[in-house]
């Protein structure tokens, strides 16, 4: 037994390697490889329907793939091993309403296995983790849902996992409860949990990863730290403008070899890199709608993927 807990704490926390999933006609997963180190914050970030959830609950073994492997500090997902070291906070609410947010953690700590002393420890840990302490005893669905946000994130947390699987956790939080569910995230980060993160909010990506994986329709289009994702793939800046059908032909030849390019519904989106300057780019178009900003993630996702994406997708 002493071996095996060797091995398990020196295997890598997290590795997927050529995953695929199919339902019928449709494939969720095409091929996914992903490794989650120690203390990072791992996101994935797409649209909706891209395949996040999906990956999400086959590394809790709750999909089984069609192939490939999903290892869990070396210990196959869906494994005794690999769950007693996840932590699964899914995007569904799954409380008990007519439960206190004690009574609910208590019963989330039992299906664990925590009992007694060890439960209670938890349960009270837990409470001070999710600032819920005064609403102990309040019933679930008497809440906010903010706070049933928070509490529900606590439920998956009572037997200190090593690893933190978020899935969109902050979908219908208002900010304020959103920057307090940040500020949770954040004290696990600072004990070295390593967390992987799914949204497609930009700003939670850019806030709380450490790297990121950009997906859309089951497959990894690009991998790293935002920051370096921006840089590699748009540069510092993006010129856009409005163009027309007939106007385009026009402004492709304008810009072809001098800048990267890309026009989506009738907007033209140049790249501006390191080495050239935006301001000369623009008085070179002639338009009447041309804006120049600082280069996003969002422009990331639109170039490799070749759509936008939407909060509501």
């Amino acid at each position: 037994m002493a071996s095996a807990n060797v091995a398990l704490a020196a295997a890598q926390p997290l590795t997927v390697a050529s995953v695929r999933k199919r339902f019928g006609e449709l494939t969720a997963l095409d091929g996914l490889s992903l490794e989650l180190r120690t203390g990072e914050c791992l996101g994935l970030l797409g649209p909706n329907g891209s395949g996040k959830s999906t990956l999400i609950r086959a590394m809790m073994g709750r999909v089984k793939t069609d192939e490939g492997r999903i290892l869990v500090f070396g210990q196959p997902a869906g494994s005794a091993e690999a769950r007693a070291a996840l932590g699964w906070i899914p995007q569904e609410l799954a409380l008990y309403p007519r439960l206190s947010c004690r009574e609910n953690l208590i019963a989330f700590g039992r299906f664990h296995g925590l009992q007694k002393d060890a439960l209670k420890s938890a349960v009270e840990r837990c409470l001070r983790w999710a600032t819920l302490e005064d609403r102990a005893r309040d019933l679930v669905g008497n809440l906010s849902g903010g706070m049933k946000r928070r509490l529900n994130m606590a439920a998956g947390l009572l037997h200190q996992p090593r690893i933190v699987l978020m899935d969109e956790p902050t979908v219908g939080v208002d900010p304020q409860s959103r920057n307090h569910i940040y500020e949770m995230i954040e004290s696990l980060r600072s004990q070295g949990t390593a967390i992987l993160y799914t949204t497609h909010y930009m700003e939670e990506a850019e806030k709380l990863c450490d790297r990121l994986v950009i997906m859309d329709n089951g497959s990894f289009l690009c991998e790293g730290r935002p920051s370096d994702l921006v840089a590699e793939h748009i540069g510092k800046e993006v010129v856009e403008f409005a163009c027309d059908d007939k106007d385009k032909t026009y402004f492709i030849n304008l810009v072809k070899g001098k800048y990267d390019y890309q026009v989506i519904r009738n907007r033209f989106h140049l790249f501006i890199k390191e080495n050239q300057n935006g301001k000369e780019a623009v008085a070179s178009i002639h338009s009447n709608d041309v804006t120049i900003r600082k280069a996003t993630l969002e422009d990331v996702f639109l170039k490799v993927a070749g759509h936008e994406l939407k909060e509501g997708e």
